[in-house]
């Protein structure tokens, strides 16, 4: 059985009964077949079924807010824009794939030579549970644009978003095994990457969960797209407009209650600066709401899971017992719940975990340099490099710094670190490889087939 379990009160949600290893190789099996038939439908035809499930997604987003806030913690409000934004990536795919997809015909010696490209077959989805519909959305739209089948092993802390999202597909006229789930432990997915009709993977998740899933697709020949953790960096240069950057800063650590892979984590302050910046940054962080994500008054809900909550504590006591200073918070709450206060910590020094590690939850690194040249320097020096950013007045000399210095796949200026369906997203070293959304994404899954006619 799969328990979820709301993570606001420790009460047990819903049992789910796991599919057992006949039913995983009939599910696969059948999504195999299926795609068979799905290879040959048009562009307009799956279009239609895609924009189809943008409506319904839209026309659903305070049921499905609220199985999100029920099973990980996540306000209404966020989940209500999460749903949003899957609805605008079905919409971006269904009227973009054709175009990304079309013939590139090539200049050559030949009488005719161009590109195509065509479906792989199954992907098998890998996702984590802190935006449980957005990150299967952003693999499922492009993949399934693109004339490929998929199957999805979620987090098994969110299996009634995991099956919501299979209903979702069903309601929108999409056939019978384009999309399904498999409701299974992690456990068992060595088997399921292994299975010949699995083409490819694509796994959001933590670092040592992709260094797994990466070897044992490798040994396979599989390809896979990794989207990882991340410690992302944020540089206030001295010429910054420090109310807003912390403002800014604030509203990107405390994000799904600080659960993002592309969330503010490490904020590297130029010494000029860095005393008002503190001062404006801590304001705006002590001034988050956290309770009952049902309660439209709270800006955060708990974390997704208690355990979760102890490791992150457990980050802050190691880094304070190496010297990091509380600002505000790092207590937990003598509450009912995984919850976890917004938390500041300044003195952050090589070492410590909240200087080495990602911190997945409400706590922010705050880092004093000398300059703009130290300020480079320790923001690129972490195993991470999925995003980063930087504030300053001087938009150009900010963006030489975002384009040509930063070790990181998703680098911004004057704003927190996001996702969008036109851009693309990955990250570099241990944050993955691979990206997703844009015509980059819908071609991370596809033959890129040359085609010469002499």
């Amino acid at each position: 059985m799969i328990k979820s379990v709301n993570p606001a009160t420790g009460e047990a949600l819903h049992e789910y009964e796991i599919h057992s290893e006949k039913g995983v190789e009939k599910i696969i099996n059948s999504v195999d077949k299926r795609w068979k038939q799905w290879r040959t439908t048009t562009y307009y035809q799956r279009s239609q079924l895609m924009q189809n499930l943008s409506g319904i997604l839209r026309s659903n987003k305070e049921r499905l807010a609220r199985i999100m806030a029920l099973e990980m913690g996540k306000v209404l409000r966020e989940g209500e824009a999460e749903i949003e934004k899957c609805a605008w990536v079905c919409e971006y795919y269904a009227g973009n794939a054709e175009s990304f997809l079309e013939d590139d015909i090539i200049k050559s010696d030949f009488t005719k030579s161009y590109v195509s490209f065509q479906p792989l077959g199954t992907i098998l989805a890998i996702m984590p549970w802190n935006f449980p519909f957005w990150q299967v959305f952003r693999f499922a739209a492009p993949t399934i644009m693109g004339g490929n089948t998929a199957v999805l092993k979620h987090a098994s802390n969110v299996p009634g978003c995991a099956l919501a999202i299979e209903d979702l597909f069903r309601e929108a006229g999409f056939p019978e095994n384009v999309f399904r789930i498999l409701l299974m432990g992690s456990d068992r997915m060595e088997k399921v990457i292994r299975h010949p009709a699995i083409r490819a993977v694509s796994l959001t998740g933590s670092t040592p969960a992709g260094k797994s899933v990466a070897a044992i697709a490798g040994s396979e020949l599989k390809k896979c797209v990794l989207e990882l953790g991340g410690s992302d960096p944020y540089i206030i240069l001295e010429d910054a407009d420090i109310e807003i950057a912390a403002k800014t800063c604030a509203a990107g650590r405390l994000v799904n209650a600080g659960q993002s892979c592309i969330g503010a984590k490490r904020f590297i302050v130029v010494d000029k600066v860095y005393s008002a910046f503190l001062e404006y940054f801590t304001n705006e962080m002590n001034e988050a709401t956290f309770g009952d994500p049902l309660d439209p008054d709270m800006t955060m809900g708990p974390l997704a899971r208690a355990d979760l909550r102890d490791d992150i504590h457990k980050q802050v006591i190691k880094s304070v017992s190496k010297g990091a200073e509380v600002i505000i918070g790092g207590e937990c709450p003598s509450r009912k719940g995984a919850f976890y206060p917004p938390t500041v910590l300044e003195n952050v020094k090589p070492g410590m975990p909240a200087y080495d590690e990602e911190l997945f939850g409400p706590v922010a690194s705050v880092i004093k340099v000398e300059n703009e040249k130290e300020a480079v320097s320790v923001a690129n020096n972490s195993v991470f490099g999925l995003g980063a950013a930087v504030f300053s007045k001087d938009t150009k000399r900010a963006e030489k710094i975002a384009d040509a210095q930063l070790q990181a796949g998703c680098c911004f200026v004057n704003d927190f670190v996001k996702s969008d369906p036109r851009l693309p997203f990955g990250g570099i070293k241990e944050s993955g490889y691979g990206r997703e959304l844009s015509y980059y994404g819908i071609r991370e899954f596809m033959n890129i087939k040359t085609v010469v006619v002499k």
